[in-house]
C-alpha cells in the first residue's frame, strides 16, 4: 500500500507553503525530494507524521495516518537536530528505542551494533554535546533506525558530514532499503539523490514541478548533451538546427541538443573538420533539469 499523499495543502496565514502536493510511494522505495529552502520538504514530512495538521489533504502508511498507535513503524531523522545534549549516547539511543516500544535488552544490543557499524562505539558512554556535529548526526541517525521502521523519513541526512562518513551513511541506508524499508529523504545534493533514489519529487514554492522515476524524468526533459573533443574549431557546429546550447571546453566542447538525432549529425559533421578524440552522448543532470524548471540554482 505504502505512502500515499492525497492534495495536500498547508497554509500559514497567507503563506501556502505546500499546495496540492498529490504522491504514491510504494513499499520498499526510495524517494528524493529536491528543492530549495523553503520548497515546501520539511512542511511536508511534518504533516505526514501528523506533527502539523493540513489545511486540507491527507497523508496515510498503509492506509491509515500515522499515530502513536503506528509510530513504531516510523523512523524519522529532522533537520533541526533532536537529541538531549546532556544524556549518554548509549542511554539515549535505547531511551528513543523504547518509546518505539523496542524491549530494553534489544534496543542496547542493536545500539552498540550500530555504533560499531558507524565506527564510534567509544562514544557509547560520552554525552552528545561532546561529540562533534558529524559524530551527532550519526548518532540521530541510528536514533531514526534502530527501532527497525518500515517507513523511514530523513530530513537533510548527510548535512554537515565529511565525504567519507555521507559514503558509509549511503551505505547503511541502501542496506537498509534492501531489508525491505521504505525511504522518503530530501537532500540540497541533486548527486546523492540522483545516486540513491527510484523516484524524485522536485518542490518549487509548494508544488511539484516535475516527478516521477529519475529514468523517465530525464527522458521527458527531452534535451541531451553530446561532448566531443576533435582537433579542430567546433563553433561552427553550433549553428547546427537542433543545438540548444554550446560551451566550449579545454578539451573541446559541450553540445546541449533536443533530439538524439542530432548528435549524430554532430558527429558526422565533427568528423569533418578534424580527428575525433571523444565523441560521448550524455543524459541531463537532476540539476540541469532543476534549473531548468525552476529558474534558478539549488543553494
Amino acid at each position: 500500500m505504502g505512502l500515499h499523499i492525497e492534495h495536500v495543502t498547508k497554509k500559514f496565514g497567507d503563506f501556502t507553503a505546500v499546495d496540492d502536493l498529490s504522491l504514491i510511494i510504494q513499499e520498499g522505495g526510495m524517494h528524493g525530494f529536491l528543492g530549495a529552502n523553503g520548497a515546501g520538504k520539511t512542511t511536508t514530512f511534518r504533516m505526514i507524521l501528523g506533527l502539523l495538521d493540513p489545511t486540507a489533504g491527507s497523508a496515510c502508511w498503509k492506509g491509515k495516518p500515522i499515530t502513536y498507535a503506528n509510530s513504531s513503524e516510523i523512523g524519522y531523522l529532522p533537520e533541526e537536530r533532536g537529541l538531549y545534549p546532556k544524556m549518554k549516547v548509549e542511554e539515549q539511543l535505547v531511551y528513543l528505542a523504547q518509546l518505539r516500544k523496542m524491549s530494553k535488552g534489544d534496543a542496547k544490543r542493536e545500539a552498540n551494533a550500530w555504533l560499531e557499524r558507524f565506527e564510534v562505539p567509544y562514544y557509547r558512554q560520552k554525552r552528545v554535546e561532546e561529540l562533534s556535529k558529524g559524530n551527532q548526526q550519526k548518532i540521530q541517525l541510528i536514533a531514526s533506525l534502530l527501532h527497525k521502521p518500515s517507513l523511514l523519513i530523513l530530513d537533510e541526512p548527510f548535512s554537515g558530514l565529511d565525504p567519507v562518513n555521507v559514503e558509509m551513511l549511503k551505505k547503511a541506508i541502501l542496506d537498509f532499503q534492501k531489508q525491505g524499508a521504505t525511504i522518503v529523504f530530501s537532500s540540497h545534493r541533486m548527486d546523492h539523490v540522483e545516486e540513491l533514489c527510484d523516484e524524485v519529487s522536485i518542490l518549487d514554492r509548494g508544488k511539484v514541478v516535475i516527478g516521477g522515476s529519475i529514468k523517465k524524468v530525464k527522458k521527458s526533459f527531452g534535451k541531451q548533451k553530446v561532448r566531443l573533443n576533435v582537433d579542430a574549431d567546433l563553433s561552427s557546429l553550433s549553428r547546427v538546427a537542433g543545438v540548444d546550447n554550446f560551451i566550449k571546453t579545454k578539451e573541446g566542447a559541450i553540445f546541449q541538443i533536443t533530439d538524439e538525432r542530432v548528435a549524430q549529425t554532430l558527429l558526422a559533421k565533427a568528423m569533418e573538420l578534424g580527428t575525433l578524440r571523444h565523441f560521448a552522448v550524455e543524459e541531463p543532470s537532476l540539476e540541469e533539469i532543476f534549473i531548468a524548471k525552476v529558474g534558478k540554482q539549488l543553494a
